[in-house]
């Protein structure tokens, strides 16, 4: 991922096993995590369980939030594609209880359609 990626909130797929290593602590016992995407500092993880999105706050970084999102409260969601003039794919995610989705910007390197066949397969469940 390139620095104006990062600096446009476009994010990048990492190694499912390198964000295990990474985020371990906050792993269930025996849960997996399946894909992981990296923003320029914030992350997020599709396990077999749930969504881990990682928000890294103020100028450091050294204040982080952590989001555990259960596929079950996952209302609905919706994948924009990349455009002739538009690079980014868009990814929209509807929680209940929540009236604005969270959205996360995906560079030409992500394939967004499989970004939505992994919440396709978690949230059917």
């Amino acid at each position: 991922m390139g620095f104006l990626d990062g600096v446009m909130g476009n994010a990048s797929r990492i190694d499912p096993n390198a964000a295990a290593q990474e985020f371990g602590r906050l792993l269930a016992q025996g849960e997996r995590v399946h894909a992981a995407y990296q923003l320029i500092r914030d992350s997020f993880l599709f396990t077999d369980r749930r969504l881990i999105m990682v928000d890294k706050q103020g100028m450091t970084g050294r204040k982080v939030e952590y989001h555990s999102i259960p596929y079950r409260s996952i209302t609905h969601f919706s994948v924009e594609t990349a455009g002739t003039f538009d690079l980014d794919a868009e990814l929209k995610i509807w929680l209940s209880g929540s009236p604005a989705p969270i959205q996360k910007q995906f560079g030409k390197g992500v394939d967004v359609y499989e970004v939505q066949a992994l919440l396709s397969n978690f949230v059917a469940r």
